[in-house]
């Protein structure tokens, strides 16, 4: 059995990553050795899994680090920046698999979507390539939705407006979420069931708690319930935001495009916790009906689930909180546009946490297992 170590599984990503593996039985195949950055010593908290080691490891150990196969992280761009160079640099010849984006952007590094490129991960693997890493959630999650129309070549250039979950930026900008909402409902709870209270007043009243200097907002920096923030990441020269830039530049490299194919948009934060959402402006090749887009959306995975363009479909089945922890990919509002006879619009939602995060890592550990 391969030895794989874990590093970072106890924050979001890893967790939902190790419920997945525990889920499909992926830990049967391997020899899981799990790592901690604080807590190395203690005893590994699944007692079901028959481990040569049932005592976590130091996560800064180079010497047992460097004894494992394959290494998983989690843990973020500040622990890869120190651990993984210099490991590569002490001669470890082993596979690397990533979920930070700070490897994303290296020319032997391999963004992993394997229902997308898995022609171009087993083609870099049989050349020696031994890192791989998770790409940006919103293009992850676009890739899988619209694969069927970049594998047939259809696309001339995308426009996406992001609705970004709280979990996208990590569990204390979702806790701060939860304490705004709380914030907002001590501060009116009294006033919701007094038929004499005018709505408006309570609008007031919830807008000057926003503003008010106890509002908890050290994190998201201002109120994100009741608003939203249209701004993810650093700004990059060209005015976009780095989470702007990644649609292109992930989107290119993940397919292994021969020709740029030009991808932009906003990105925007909104008050939910869990689950991306995009709105999609796509500008085809070619004059295609709204039942042959379907079908080639339909038929790249069996993951992508096209909801039908109307009301009661589309509230019920096209939302954050329908898709929260679930595999399923919905896409709708498939429409034409009046702008031009190519031009069409589209929506979709789908779970950052599973096909946004975890799920592309799993499934890259056991392509290599």
């Amino acid at each position: 059995m391969k030895d794989v170590g874990f590093i970072g599984w106890r924050g979001m990503v890893g967790s939902v990553l190790i419920n997945r593996m525990m889920k499909k039985r992926d830990f049967d195949n391997i020899n899981a050795i799990f790592f901690t950055t604080s807590q190395y010593g203690k005893s590994i908290p699944f007692t079901d899994l028959k481990n040569k080691n049932m005592k976590l490891q130091d996560a800064y150990n180079f010497e047992i680090l460097s004894q494992l196969d394959i290494i998983i992280t989690c843990q973020g761009s500040n622990y890869t920046n120190k651990i993984y160079y210099k490991l590569r640099k002490i001669g470890w010849k082993g596979y690397w698999i990533d979920a930070a984006s700070i490897l994303r952007t290296l020319k032997n590094t391999i963004i992993v979507l394997d229902p997308v490129n898995f022609k171009l991960i087993e083609q870099k693997l049989n050349m020696g390539i031994k890192t791989f890493v998770g790409g940006n959630c919103t293009v992850s999650l676009m890739l899988m939705t619209l694969a069927g129309l970049f594998y047939n070549n259809l696309i001339e250039w995308i426009f996406v407006s992001t609705y970004q979950a709280a979990s996208g930026a990590g569990a204390k900008f979702m806790q701060e979420l939860v304490f705004q909402m709380k914030y907002i409902y001590k501060s009116i709870s009294h006033l919701i069931n007094d038929s004499s209270t005018n709505i408006l007043d309570i609008e007031k009243k919830i807008s000057n708690k926003m503003n008010s200097t106890n509002f908890p907002k050290n994190n998201f920096k201002v109120p994100l319930i009741n608003s939203l923030i249209p701004w993810i990441d650093k700004k990059m020269d060209n005015g976009q935001t780095k989470e702007e830039w990644k649609g292109q530049f992930e989107t290119n490299k993940i397919l292994n495009a021969n020709k740029i194919i030009p991808v932009d948009g906003i990105c925007v934060r909104i008050a939910t916790l869990r689950s991306h959402s995009q709105s999609f402006t796509i500008k085809l090749k070619k004059n295609l009906s709204i039942n042959n887009i379907e079908n080639i959306i339909n038929s790249h995975n069996k993951w992508v689930k096209i909801i039908s363009n109307d009301f009661n479909s589309t509230i019920n089945y096209l939302t954050p909180s329908f898709v929260s922890g679930k595999l399923d990919l919905p896409i709708g509002r498939i429409k034409k546009l009046n702008i031009d006879k190519n031009c069409f619009s589209m929506f979709s939602v789908g779970d950052q946490l599973l096909w946004g995060a975890a799920e592309p890592l799993r499934r890259m550990l056991k392509l290599l297992i």
